[in-house]
């Protein structure tokens, strides 16, 4: 139970603070933070957790990392589903949060985007569904590539978290025009369900990307770079 706890809230933390300096402060009236401030909320609260509970959980805050562990093995398969629904609802009550934040908002009419994942007409400047798939693809995989790299037993200790974080405010650099950046299931499901509409019906791509980019990196790094 603590592992889930600890799943529980660096996966809402995750989304509170990266989701939230989205909706809050990106384009905050002449002060935004924009692109670059929202990328690197993201990364902050990855490292800041992955420190506060790393080691309690192994600091996962994402279906697709802990699936990518799994196929790298790293994870035993039958942790899988409690860290999941641990991840979801962690992200879920995160959004929850922001909601109640928001519609406290003076002139306050809807959530509009919310922060939410999409591709097309919901993609923030205009990508395909090919171009988001293939992005997420992608930047899951090769955000898995370092989190086995850094966290492998032949690298020093303590530093894991700095390379993960750095590696996510550069995957959000990328591809925040593109779909606003999923690479992580629990994240787009809890946003989508509150923007509603479209963004639900475009939430499968950000299942099946991301997962299909972390276990495809699980297998490559047991395969060629788990060896000695």
């Amino acid at each position: 139970m603590k592992k889930l706890f600890a799943e529980f809230f660096g996966t809402f933390w995750l989304v509170f603070g990266g989701c939230g300096s989205a909706v809050f402060a990106a384009g905050f009236p002449g002060l935004g933070i924009g692109f670059v401030g929202v990328a690197l909320a993201f990364g902050l609260t990855v490292l800041t957790m992955a420190y506060a509970v790393g080691h309690i959980s192994g600091g996962h805050f994402n279906p697709a990392v802990s699936l990518g562990l799994w196929a790298g093995g790293k994870f035993p398969a039958k942790d899988l589903l409690g860290y999941i629904i641990a991840q979801l609802i962690g992200a879920i009550a995160a959004a929850g949060v922001l909601y109640l934040i928001l519609s406290g908002k003076s002139g306050f009419i809807d959530i509009g985007g919310f922060a939410a994942n999409g591709y097309g007409e919901l993609s923030p400047d205009g990508y395909s569904m090919t171009s988001a798939l293939i992005a997420e693809f992608v930047l899951t995989a090769f955000f898995l590539l370092v989190i086995l790299g850094s966290t492998n037993e032949r690298v020093p200790k303590g530093f894991a978290p700095i390379a993960i974080g750095l590696a996510l405010t550069l995957i959000h650099l990328i591809s925040i025009p593109i779909t606003n950046t999923s690479v992580n299931p629990a994240r787009s499901t809890s946003q989508a369900l509150f923007a509603g509409g479209e963004f639900t019906a475009q939430l499968w791509l950000f299942w099946l990307a991301p997962i299909a980019g972390a276990i495809v990196a699980g297998f490559i790094h047991k395969t060629l770079f788990d060896k000695e």
